[in-house]
């Protein structure tokens, strides 16, 4: 299914800060306690089952839905347990609002959210046995268009991104200001809520899935199109490489706005089978 074109592109900026976020590191959490960010931003977090508490492991953030919170994602057993049983920790950020303070997005509010990030993995390096050279950014849905907006601004700070079933709001990024990252893109071809060409909510609209791809693919000059299926999970991707050794992939499913926490899993494999996350 190949889909690649290439189009023009213009540049996009915005800033980075942490000085509105007070890590406090002395307090406990977890799992079902929640690490506070400053006075009122918080995420939540559970290491890998049996882990000793001293040997670094990576993570996988996984972003909620629109309404969603970290604690949802904690209650997840199928995600946390694919987590656990890749040897990593889960962390649940939560989003300040109803919904992620993304550009474009309905009745958005002020965007700290990049800034709020940074200050998680400040964070988690202070009170967590985690190698921060190994996280993997993923998210459903209103999750999914936080993880592309991670992709697109501060992409350096995750090893690779696994969006699912959510990509920008329009208008579309024509550049991100940082450099491309390994993207493997999950999606639903009956998709009605986050359609893959999006679809207008009041006065915006969700951004188109293939543009995207088409954008990042020139930006990224990732090329080398190949194709292929995976049946138990009734996929079929396209996968295309740069001379960086990264990968920009898109796989669709025949369902509709959902996912699997075998998704997750399969996008972390396949990040470290290519040596993207080491």
């Amino acid at each position: 299914m190949p889909f690649i074109k290439y189009l023009p592109s213009i540049a996009l900026a915005s800033t980075i800060g942490l000085s509105m976020f007070n890590i406090n590191s002395a307090q406990a959490c977890g799992a079902d306690t929640d690490c506070m960010i400053g006075q009122d931003r918080h995420y939540r977090i559970r290491m890998p089952q049996g882990h000793d508490g001293k040997a670094k492991v990576g993570a996988i953030f996984f972003m909620h839905g629109y309404r969603g919170a970290a604690k949802g994602i904690m209650r997840n057993e199928a995600l946390g347990k694919a987590a656990s049983d890749l040897g990593l920790a889960l962390i649940a950020p939560k989003s300040a609002y109803d919904d992620w303070a993304i550009p474009g997005a309905p009745q958005a509010k002020e965007p700290k959210e990049l800034e709020y990030f940074d200050a998680i993995v400040a964070d988690i390096r202070q009170r967590f046995a985690i190698d921060t050279s190994k996280l993997m950014a993923s998210g459903f849905s209103a999750g999914g268009m936080m993880t592309w907006n991670l992709a697109c601004h501060p992409s350096e700070l995750f090893a690779a991104y696994a969006p699912i079933s959510g990509t920008f709001w329009e208008p579309t990024p024509q550049t991100c200001e940082t450099p491309t990252a390994s993207i493997i893109h999950t999606h639903g071809t009956s998709d009605k809520v986050v359609p893959l060409a999006g679809r207008r909510i009041a006065k915006t609209k969700q951004g188109d899935v293939f543009s995207v791809i088409n954008l990042y693919a020139k930006n990224g000059n990732f090329t080398n199109i190949r194709s292929y299926k995976r049946p138990k999970l009734e996929l079929e991707c396209d996968e295309l490489t740069n001379d960086k050794k990264q990968i920009l992939e898109v796989c669709l499913h025949p369902g509709g706005h959902s996912m699997k926490s075998a998704y997750v899993t399969k996008a972390w494999n396949k990040f470290v089978d290519l040596g993207i996350i080491k």
